[in-house]
């Protein structure tokens, strides 16, 4: 599976199930701190040349292990529990406040975002969440036009903008899918949805690192 495919997991396998993994994993650290980093390192490069191959690998050792798992929903629940020090790439180092307030509205819609497995079967709370979702959906885009005033050069402030586009396109996509789930009841057309919102947040993020730092 690829980036191409229907699912967006493929992109979040790495930064949210893996890495944190890694970072976790104290007794490689304690060894040696340099095989620990070459490792991430590879991990993150083998997955930038190859895109969804950490997808790949995780579903292959499920399936020798014939464990099923409904990863959309998993990688969701998961994002939650991501800390700073696990999204370095999509984390912004600028002290100016339009950055570090762009980190706030991304982390905040995420976390919020990774809180639907656990909601959605409860109606009353489901709706309080999606009323979030849509306020910390209008924050991150306030958000993104502060900093866009930092971009250089059009071409820079051009890629943000075509980001934006895309951000609001999943948005609106995520809010069509709301109202077909409770119509018909399916959960992890939502999950899928949730996860294109993040994605697409996260490459909000590495758009403005990329031209900024």
């Amino acid at each position: 599976m690829t980036m191409g495919d229907e699912t967006p997991v493929t992109s979040l396998m790495l930064p949210i199930l893996i890495r944190p993994i890694l970072s976790q994993s104290l007794q490689l650290e304690r060894r040696d701190v340099s095989a620990s980093q070459t490792l991430r390192s590879a991990l993150s490069k083998a997955e930038a040349a190859h895109p969804g191959l950490t997808y790949d690998f995780v579903i292959g050792i499920m399936r020798r292990a014939e464990i099923t798992v409904n990863m959309n929903e998993g990688i969701l629940r998961l994002q939650g529990a991501i800390s700073d020090s696990d999204i370095v790439e999509y984390r912004l180092n600028r002290s100016e406040d339009a950055f570090q307030e762009l980190n706030k509205k991304s982390a905040s819609l995420k976390r919020i975002l990774s809180r639907i497995p656990d909601e959605i079967t409860d109606r009353k709370t489901f709706l309080e969440t999606i009323k979030e979702i849509a306020s910390a959906i209008k924050k991150l885009l306030d958000a993104v036009n502060e900093v866009n005033g930092f971009i250089p050069g059009p071409a820079g402030k051009q890629a943000l903008e075509q980001r934006k586009r895309e951000f609001v396109k999943y948005s609106k996509r995520f809010s069509n899918t709301l109202k077909e789930y409770f119509k018909e009841g399916q959960a992890n057309s939502v999950f899928v949805s949730a996860l294109y919102l993040i994605h697409q947040t996260n490459m909000i993020i590495a758009t403005v690192k990329h031209k900024c730092e």
